[in-house]
């Protein structure tokens, strides 16, 4: 496994991609030489305006550039990922409506609102994560993530925490947490939000102790001390804030990289086509531009592809199974 300045790449693809690179360029036959002959879409899960719909315009201005050919944003978002990740997969698999999954593909067909999981696409590259935190009121009474523990120990049921939907991810990572942690999840109550903003206002007005969002939601309130962040949960410190340590620094086995934005394909794309786009996508994972994107977006550049990014989806897909049953909202 190789790990340069952010970027995670499984060695065996690259070889891959680079014999597959040099296959398009002597033996590819003239159907796939033309490839592609025509705009691309770009289909995600964030409303226009959004962090996240900021780091999709990234990797489809960059494909643009890439391909030479123009990638449209298409945003549908709404249900939780679940209308953009319909969409996708009722596209056309022709290569041309490429997609972006987010986590919930990990995590809603496990309440059973839905059968669409994230083995039901070709997944063609993970391009960035977007990791969570567990913040405070810069005067809280605990000063670091041993204190929270201790007052949850010693008085379980008195705090409540925030942040999103019931079952969304930073909510599985709070039952994460607690476990990693020896205690169970009823200990630090749940109080649902939509979203971080609303999570932050009753953080100021004492009606939580404690918020689960993604450190981006907290980053500039951080630094000029108006929140205090305890840890952040991903496998890596924030670039962003490098004297915050994860959790597993701090002796909790628990890590979640939140977040993250997998590009994908519907089923059925020809191989010829998938490895063209992989190769695209590794060659713009490097670009200053798309880097420089997805950090204004709070987003981590980490790039995965082949057998290690099948083996990430599937990991994930196991952590928020047990930890969505952990919650009392599996139907499966």
């Amino acid at each position: 496994m190789l790990h340069l300045r952010g970027v995670v790449a499984d060695l065996r693809i690259i070889g891959l991609l680079g014999i597959v690179t040099l296959l398009f360029a002597c033996h590819t036959p003239v159907i796939e030489q033309a490839f592609p002959d025509q705009s691309l879409n770009l289909i995600t899960p964030w409303e226009a305006g959004s962090t996240g719909d900021a780091a999709s315009q990234g990797v489809a201005q960059a494909l643009t550039r890439e391909l030479e050919q123009s990638v449209e944003v298409v945003n549908r978002s709404g249900a939780n990922g679940i209308y953009s990740h319909a969409a996708i997969l009722n596209s056309q698999s022709d290569g041309y409506t490429l997609g972006i999954l987010s986590v919930e593909s990990t995590i809603n067909h496990w309440t059973g609102i839905t059968s669409v999981n994230y083995s039901r696409y070709t997944p063609l590259a993970l391009m960035a994560v977007h990791p969570g935190a567990i913040t405070v009121r810069y005067d809280a009474p605990w000063q670091n993530i041993h204190d929270l523990v201790a007052t949850l120990a010693e008085n379980p049921g008195s705090l409540t925490a925030s942040g999103t939907y019931y079952g969304g991810i930073w909510d599985l990572n709070r039952i994460g947490f607690l476990e990693a942690a020896g205690l169970d999840p009823s200990v630090l109550l749940w109080q649902p939000s939509s979203g971080a903003t609303p999570a932050l206002d009753e953080l100021f007005t004492g009606n939580v102790d404690v918020i689960f969002t993604s450190f981006d939601d907290v980053d500039s309130l951080h630094t000029i001390g108006q929140v205090l962040t305890l840890s952040v949960m991903s496998n890596r410190r924030v670039p962003s804030a490098p004297s915050i340590p994860t959790l597993k620094e701090l002796g909790f086995d628990y890590a979640s990289d939140g977040q993250w934005l997998v590009i994908v394909a519907p089923t059925g794309l020809p191989n010829a086509r998938i490895e063209l786009l992989r190769v695209a996508l590794w060659n713009i994972s490097k670009k200053t531009e798309v880097r420089r994107s997805f950090a204004l977006a709070g987003f981590q550049p980490y790039f995965l592809t082949g057998s290690a990014l099948t083996s990430f989806l599937e990991e994930e897909n196991m952590r928020n199974g047990m930890l969505v049953d952990r919650a009392g909202l599996s139907l499966q």
